[in-house]
């Protein structure tokens, strides 16, 4: 299913001679307003499922695991919504993601917004059947439970996976309100199941006020590495990447980025907002910093539109969501 302007038609048949094989392609803004058609991820054709794929978006509009500000059930649709903006070819990187890997936007996981037990099971089926035809999947979120359940998907295909974590919170919480499953629980849960190589585990961005004096114990003693906010203020974060790249190796990694990780002067959209925060360049050298892991699934979250009416919020992670299938395995890059 290929995108339908005439100038897409064109650089598809090009792409095709220098490949061998077509990928669908964003429409050009030059020649296709941005604010026409059905608003998909990056204006990407949409499909029903993941067949034929290398990587697909997938939405997954929740926001019942919540323990604060709710809203993120929207963060799919106004991502998508912003993502427009979006061009092919990465400015910074050179990479080209269109000319390397069959892309297109599968909609959301039909959510159950009255049971959050329900959502999870729902979530863990779609991920199976993503997984199983060999797409890997960039999620737009939807809080941070979402995670749990993909996880388990994700184990269950690659086995125990390593786990770059971005996020102002540890989300190991135990129990949250007599409740096991919520947005602050989901890497307790990952551990417990054994989905993770706790090894080859590393959280980045934790700050804010606590429950006990050392909020991330329990994940240092799991064998996390914990890179609290203050220890990234007023520095490149290119050095600490390449340390992440020989801890985690060569094995499968998944990518979470919850945009509460990001300062709210950069990201107030959100609904648990910490202050002093990652920087949004921060962000983006996180993400760039995951060039050659084995990355097999990412998502990003905790996107709440209602939090922010410039639209700022999801612009960013319509963004960030693009560097993250920049950084995928087999991503073309012009030197």
């Amino acid at each position: 299913m290929h995108c339908r302007s005439s100038r897409a038609g064109l650089e598809i048949i090009s792409w095709k001679k220098m490949s061998g094989k077509s990928y669908n392609v964003p429409p050009s803004a030059e020649f296709v307003a941005r604010v026409s058609g059905i608003a998909t991820m990056a204006k990407l054709p949409f499909q029903e499922t993941a067949e034929g794929l290398d990587a697909a978006f997938i939405g997954v509009p929740i926001d019942t695991g919540t323990s604060n500000r709710p809203g993120a059930r929207f963060g799919p649709r106004q991502i998508r919504a912003e993502s427009a903006m979006l061009r092919p070819y990465n400015g910074g990187t050179r990479a080209a993601p269109y000319e390397s890997l069959m892309v297109a936007d599968i909609g959301d996981v039909n959510v159950n917004l009255y049971d959050l037990k329900d959502t999870c099971k729902r979530i863990r089926e779609a991920y199976r059947k993503i997984l199983k035809t060999g797409c890997i999947p960039l999620t737009m979120g939807g809080d941070h439970t979402i995670a749990y359940p993909i996880l388990q998907a994700v184990a269950e295909r690659h086995g125990p996976v390593g786990l770059v974590h971005v996020d102002a919170h540890s989300d190991t919480g135990d129990v949250i309100l007599g409740e096991k499953i919520g947005h602050g629980t989901p890497f307790r849960r990952c551990v417990e199941e054994g989905l993770l190589d706790c090894s080859r585990v590393v959280q980045i961005g934790l700050r804010g006020s606590s429950y006990s004096p050392d909020a991330y114990a329990w994940s240092r003693a799991q064998g996390f590495r914990v890179v609290q906010a203050d220890e990234c203020w007023h520095k490149s974060l290119v050095p600490l990447m390449a340390e992440v790249r020989e801890q985690l190796g060569a094995g499968p990694v998944y990518l979470s980025f919850d945009i509460d990780a990001l300062d709210p002067a950069f990201a107030p959209g959100t609904g648990t907002p910490e202050i002093a925060g990652l920087t949004t360049i921060q962000g983006v050298e996180i993400i760039r910093g995951c060039r050659g892991l084995n990355i097999v699934g990412c998502d990003l979250v905790e996107v709440s539109p209602p939090y922010d009416a410039t639209g700022n919020t999801a612009l960013l992670a319509a963004n960030l969501l693009f560097e993250m299938l920049c950084v995928l395995p087999k991503i073309k890059y012009y030197n």
